[in-house]
């Protein structure tokens, strides 16, 4: 694990922790630190959500570009593959996930945003695609995730003219969940996260499963993919926990045990 990224845990919600000054530009070093502690936090039992967070003063500005800049083209496609597992990772953590936007998210900011399952941002942040500008184009899953989360017309318009996108704006086109004052992201995305300590563990590890991987694919097949998830939960004690309670003290007083 790099100083760099910090994986912390409190009361079973894990925070990544993006911690390079000054604008948490990503690195070779930054990359891989955000992939072991995504897959960290994937194998840690004791963690049931995580919160993505680059500081009170910004989320992520981009890639460095003093990295990037000498690279030709077998450079280039070593990085992308790499920057795309490590987000990846972080898409993959089979937990809620949500992305705490302080100041900047921007290029591969947003994408490390794009690929947690919410987005909190401050009232004063600023998101964006701005690899248009570079000669560029999103290359850690920009051009893939976010049509997927905004529609194929607002992605266009964000990646082709390499414009920020202030809170308000990225709360209106379904960018971001949620927009608060700054001083209050990191405790609201925490907040967020806390209704799922304590919860049906393998059963929301099988929704998120069930719709990530049913926007891949046509309906027949998602359904398909719901339905070998539904019935295998059945085999589950916290199903048998969750429908013992709901009979005997009504909705919502299940105490799970997260197998």
């Amino acid at each position: 694990m790099t100083e760099l990224v910090h994986l912390d845990v409190e009361d079973s919600i894990g925070v990544i922790r993006l911690s390079r000054p000054t604008m948490n530009a990503l690195n070779a070093e930054m990359t891989e630190g955000i992939r072991n502690a995504a897959e960290d936090a994937a194998a840690r039992p004791d963690i049931a959500a995580v919160v993505v967070y680059g500081g009170p003063d910004v989320f992520a500005a981009g890639a460095d570009i003093k990295e990037m800049q000498p690279m030709d083209y077998t450079d280039a496609f070593v990085r992308g593959a790499r920057l795309q597992k490590a987000f990846d990772a972080v898409a993959s953590i089979p937990k809620p996930t949500v992305a705490a936007i302080t100041g900047y998210a921007l290029g591969g900011g947003c994408e490390l945003a794009l690929a947690c399952d919410f987005r909190v941002a401050a009232d004063d942040a600023r998101l964006g695609q701005p690899e248009i500008l570079l000669g560029l184009i999103p290359g850690a899953g920009g051009t893939q995730r976010l049509p997927r989360l905004v529609g194929p017309s607002r992605a266009k318009d964000l990646i082709f003219s390499g414009r920020f996108v202030d809170a308000a704006e990225a709360l209106t086109i379904g960018l971001v969940d949620e927009v608060v004052p700054a001083a209050e992201v990191f405790e609201t995305a925490r907040r967020r996260m806390r209704m799922y300590v304590g919860g049906a563990a393998v059963a929301l590890r099988a929704a998120k499963e069930a719709v990530d991987r049913g926007l891949e694919t046509d309906l027949a097949t998602g359904q398909e993919i719901e339905r070998g998830l539904f019935s295998g939960l059945f085999a589950t004690k916290d199903r048998t926990l969750g429908m013992q309670s709901f009979i005997e003290n009504g909705p919502g007083k299940a105490k799970f045990e997260g197998r």
